[in-house]
């Protein structure tokens, strides 16, 4: 199953994001390397929110990684919504449709 993690990010997220962002792409890569993050990254111009795609059988797993987003714990991110996503078309659509 595909879920979208989305990030609706600070006023303040570009000034505080250059603390965090190492400690952030690290815990986006390990989770990437583990097959579970797909795609990941900002919104906008300027910057005004993120959106992850994960493909993960339990939404547990992106909430976890939400949790431990520094991004998340030292306020970068005022709010986030993890959606389920039924995808349907491509090749890798979690339940293709013809």
């Amino acid at each position: 199953m595909h879920y979208l993690l989305q990030y609706q990010t600070s006023a303040d997220y570009l000034e505080k994001r250059v603390l965090f962002r190492a400690e952030h792409l690290q815990l986006a890569w390990w989770a990437a390397e583990r097959g579970e993050l797909i795609l990941g990254g900002a919104l906008g111009e300027p910057i005004e929110s993120a959106m992850l795609l994960f493909k993960v059988a339990d939404p547990a797993l992106v909430k976890a990684f939400a949790e431990s987003d520094p991004y998340v714990i030292n306020g970068l991110v005022s709010s986030y919504r993890i959606l389920p996503w039924h995808t349907v078309v491509g090749h890798d659509a979690a339940t293709p449709i013809r």
